[in-house]
């Protein structure tokens, strides 16, 4: 089940945790770079379950760092712009990175 796989938890907490932090946004950004931020989030988190499922993972994998790369960008932009503090694109950051690696082992798991 998609569940037991860590990459998956690892994205749904990392939701859990930045859902408020984009919540704090100011109004005229919550609805446009937050809503990219969560809209991007919840690409991988639905690629990740496709992945799981489909038997040749590799352009579903591929998929999900390009996205994990456009998250990344817009986390740092978002503190750039001051919307978050440097605590939280650290947090964001150290998070973003573990969803990264455990992409990376399962990349060259399924690597042809």
């Amino acid at each position: 089940m998609f569940q037991d796989l860590i990459i998956y938890q690892k994205t749904y907490d990392f939701m859990l945790w930045l859902h408020p932090v984009v919540n704090k946004f100011p109004k005229s950004q919550r609805f446009v770079l937050g809503q990219q931020i969560e809209n991007e989030l919840l690409e991988i988190i639905k690629d990740i379950i496709l992945a799981n499922s489909e038997r040749n993972k590799t352009e579903i994998l591929k998929r999900i760092n390009i996205r994990l790369d456009t998250l990344r960008t817009l986390i740092r932009l978002a503190k750039d712009l001051r919307f978050l503090s440097i605590k939280q694109y650290g947090d964001a950051a150290v998070k973003m990175n573990e969803i990264g690696k455990l992409l990376n082992g399962w990349m060259k798991r399924f690597a042809q």
